[in-house]
């Protein structure tokens, strides 16, 4: 009997950057992967070829970003139904926010046969210190889905303990799992030798101090704060001349930050590079990473800084709190603390060759329980007993 696995997304990109290795663990387990996404998100990029090279079926639906574009996400609910139908799947795995509601009503709504619904959660819109209103809608969504949900899995503590709160389907289950496992070969320390020929690729002076930070441009990922951290440098007499930024990403931000660096006059300091496939040579190569974002389910980008020996500057959020030390493995503010980031960036420009040998061995220990071979782990076992499941209703039929 063939098997079918339905995974729904709002953006294209989001399989090949998070969930290749599931789909090598459920085609190793013989299922026959599908994917349901809205294949022109983002503009700027098209993974379309390489998800066909992965073997698994593309389908476009309508999905938006935002759950108030109901026309567009309406559309999107009817497309998978049709999907669900026509494919005979089986089993739906959901992620992102939108992702996660018309995955889990599209396995409420389909009257045909049972489906398993597996949600990821890559981070609740109700965390600790979100908008109220976040708290009054979000929160009663999510708790209201759980119940068309089997199986729900989270990436930090805090989403966990809320997850437990809330009532799933008969016999459902709720793991947390280390995010999408962290790569520490492809992101492990580089030579001297390899930093300096990357940092004068990027124009990066031996005397200068580089800090980078990776993320999508968007209201978010705040790097506004980190902009203002440089002016209040400027404005104290600090010199700046010797910092270079340089931000990997792109989005629909990025006019407006390009036009407040103009605005603050650090054109000679900050660089937006745009879209990037190198990220280990540029991050590997920097004096530490700056990590501003209002909020993260976990945060790979700082994981991945971290794992290749280099500090984090990083916001308080309840992704960082999973394994940020403030003065261990970098420095650790409030979003909108800019005289924190003033500070942290201060602190790490100032380490002497002992203290920051010091701090790249704890980054690289504080990042080892987010190993990918454990993330794999779980994920194996979770879809090994989907496909148990599948195979046990089977034959009782």
């Amino acid at each position: 009997m063939e098997k079918h696995i339905l995974i729904i997304t709002t953006t294209n990109d989001f399989l090949c950057k998070f969930e290749q290795e599931n789909v090598k663990i459920l085609q190793r387990l013989g299922f026959i992967v599908h994917y349901a996404t809205n294949i022109n998100e983002p503009q700027y990029i098209s993974d379309k070829e390489k998800i066909l090279k992965m073997g698994v079926q593309i389908h476009h639906i309508e999905i938006a970003r935002s759950p108030f574009m109901f026309n567009d996400n309406q559309k999107a609910l009817r497309q998978l139904l049709l999907i669900i139908k026509n494919y005979h799947i089986q089993v739906i795995h959901c992620h992102t926010p939108v992702g996660g509601v018309l995955g889990r009503l599209a396995g409420k709504l389909f009257k045909e046969r049972k489906l398993i619904v597996i949600y990821t959660a890559h981070g609740f819109h109700f965390y600790k210190g979100a908008p109220f209103i976040n708290h009054l809608i979000y929160y009663q969504v999510e708790r209201k889905l759980a119940r068309y949900t089997d199986i729900l899995i989270v990436i930090n503590e805090e989403d966990y303990r809320n997850a437990l709160r809330f009532h799933l389907k008969k016999n459902g289950h709720v793991y947390k799992i280390p995010g999408v496992g962290l790569n520490r070969n492809k992101f492990k320390p580089l030579s001297h030798e390899k930093k300096i020929i990357y940092r004068e690729q990027l124009g990066i002076k031996e005397d200068e101090f580089f800090l980078v930070s990776v993320g999508e441009l968007n209201e978010n990922k705040n790097h506004r704060i980190v902009l203002e951290a440089l002016v209040k440098m400027r404005e104290t007499h600090k010199d700046i001349s010797k910092i270079k930024y340089i931000i990997c990403g792109d989005g629909f931000y990025h006019e407006r930050i390009q036009q407040w660096i103009t605005e603050m006059k650090l054109d000679n300091i900050v660089t937006l590079y745009g879209y990037c496939t190198n990220i280990p040579q540029i991050v590997g190569c920097a004096d530490a990473m700056i990590f501003p974002s209002k909020r993260e389910g976990l945060g790979m980008a700082g994981l991945e800084a971290l794992s290749m020996g280099i500090p984090v500057i990083a916001s308080d959020n309840r992704g960082t709190r999973e394994y940020m030390e403030h003065g261990k493995n970098g420095f650790v503010y409030s979003f909108d603390d800019v005289d924190g980031f003033v500070e942290g960036i201060q602190l790490i420009m100032q380490l002497s060759s002992q203290k920051r040998k010091e701090m790249q061995i704890s980054c690289i220990d504080s990042v080892k329980p987010f190993d990918k071979l454990y993330a794999h782990a779980l994920m194996k076992r979770i879809y090994l007993g989907v496909d148990n499941r599948i195979g046990r209703e089977s034959h009782e039929k």
